[in-house]
């Protein structure tokens, strides 16, 4: 997958890199990004083998899925040997965590080799976000890191996030690239999921941040068309001549058409 389609990700699942179990099972998953976790999700002992595996990982590659490895973040202790481990190796992206300048996301480029899928989860992240937009082949909002920084108390919601949420879509769409929203952390409850993903996909997130494969096929569903948009779209395009015209009740011109075309592609991914 080319930075040019990313936005048709509706799914990107981190898994830790140094859990071989997890990474066969990626293989045959429905997800639409496999990430390699060198960060969060990897003890500190675990750092050099998990290196080891996520290269050899993405060397084998995951089928027609692209994958990515997310870094330790610039100016840690471990992000130097990851740059070494991941440099040219099979990864199609580099996911960079808290991210704050543009700069960084320029330097990793350039020190990786590969496009950039920058994470924001500072407030400055935020603020800097349409900086940082021009650089990156994508931005993923971190929200368990953003939701620490801005001092938003634990199961307050996502209520204190909403700027932060619309303005990184904001700066992913003046930029021309996708924007992927954080992760859902419970395991045990779809339907809050669910709903979490219908407001992501309503604020214009082309996809979300999984932790589990059992989210799989909520953010899929969600953040995919429906049978029924794709029929919509497709009696779209069939009845449109040019310029503005009535369709089924409304009014419709290019722009529609174009947005008909988007969902049959997404579809079709």
């Amino acid at each position: 997958m080319t930075p040019s389609n990313l936005r048709l990700c509706r799914s990107l699942l981190f898994l830790p890199a140094s859990n071989a179990r997890a990474i066969e099972k990626a293989r045959d998953l429905p997800v639409d990004l496999v990430v390699l976790d060198l960060e969060d999700a990897v003890k500190a002992e675990d750092k050099e083998s998990a290196r080891r595996m996520a290269a050899e990982a993405a060397a084998q590659g995951f089928g027609d899925k692209p994958s990515a490895i997310r870094l330790n973040a610039v100016g840690s202790p471990y992000f130097g040997d990851d740059v070494v481990a991941v440099r040219r190796g099979g990864a199609d992206y580099i996911v960079l965590p808290k991210v704050e300048s543009r700069r960084q996301v320029h330097d990793a480029g350039q020190l990786t080799e590969k496009p950039i899928l920058a994470m924001i989860e500072t407030a400055a992240g935020v603020l800097e976000a349409p900086a940082i937009a021009k650089e990156a082949v994508g931005l993923i909002i971190g929200t368990n890191d953003l939701v620490a920084d801005l001092g938003i108390p634990g199961g307050a919601g996502r209520g204190g996030l909403m700027h932060a949420l619309q303005t990184v879509v904001l700066a992913a769409r003046a930029a021309g690239v996708p924007a992927f929203d954080g992760v859902y952390n419970r395991l045990d409850d779809e339907e809050d999921l669910a709903a979490e993903c219908r407001e992501g996909r309503s604020f214009g997130y082309d996809g979300k941040s999984l932790i589990h494969p059992s989210q799989i096929e909520t953010a899929n569903r969600i953040f995919g068309p429906s049978e029924e948009d794709v029929a919509a779209a497709e009696r779209l395009i069939a009845a449109a001549t040019g310029g503005a015209e009535r369709f089924e009740g409304r009014m419709i011109e290019d722009m529609h058409v174009t947005e008909a075309r988007a969902v049959i592609a997404r579809a079709h991914r």
